[in-house]
């Protein structure tokens, strides 16, 4: 890791951590929104390395066990998107709360300086119920508690609709993504600067 000083020290990395929503389920990793958003970094001219660590069908259970290989990396900002899963198995908000917070406690007890990334996720609201709004809220509130910087809506402007979504109408296709990438880049590319701006 400590190879070229220099020209190491320059590059930031960033580590998506989420579920097939990130994965880029049915589609190529290139095609998925950190793919995408590696791409606006470098045009912005900001250096960061992009690891995509994510998994299709991924649970915070899940997460919480497949998080320590990607402890031994540095992390500058951490993109954390998962919960949804949980929530179609019908997990208590509770429990989801408490694994998000681990995650983030393990990320940052590693990293003390990590920027965190919190992208909200939304249940159909057709369901109208306290489960629904309380699991919409609870992503809000970690990012407080955390002091996170938040996504309200990762799937703002294409949930429901057919053109930007696979034929399974959950996930999106790669136009899709497109928009999942300008949803994240809206609250990371300030955090990017600030993170690029600062030195070693």
């Amino acid at each position: 890791m400590f190879t070229q000083g220099a020209s190491a020290a320059e590059t930031k990395a960033i580590l998506v951590f989420g579920d097939s929503l990130s994965d880029g389920f049915m589609l190529k990793r290139s095609e998925a929104y950190p793919a995408l958003l590696a791409k606006k970094l470098q045009a912005a001219g900001l250096k960061f390395q992009v690891t995509n660590a994510s998994a299709s069908g991924g649970t915070t259970q899940g997460g919480l066990e497949r998080l320590p290989p990607h402890l031994k990396h540095r992390i500058d900002i951490f993109i954390l998107e998962l919960g949804i899963n949980d929530a179609f198995r019908g997990l208590s908000v509770d429990e989801i709360e408490s694994n998000l917070q681990q995650i983030i406690d393990k990320v940052k007890a590693r990293n003390p300086n990590v920027r965190v990334v919190i992208a909200g996720m939304q249940l159909p609201s057709y369901a109208g119920d306290d489960y629904v709004s309380a699991f919409g809220k609870m992503f809000a509130e970690l990012a407080v508690n955390n002091r996170a910087a938040l996504v309200p809506y990762l799937l703002e402007g294409v949930a429901g609709d057919p053109t930007l979504n696979l034929s399974d109408g959950i996930h999106p296709n790669a136009a899709g993504q497109k928009i999942l990438a300008e949803n994240v880049w809206r609250v990371l590319e300030p955090i990017a600067r600030e993170v690029s701006s600062l030195s070693q």
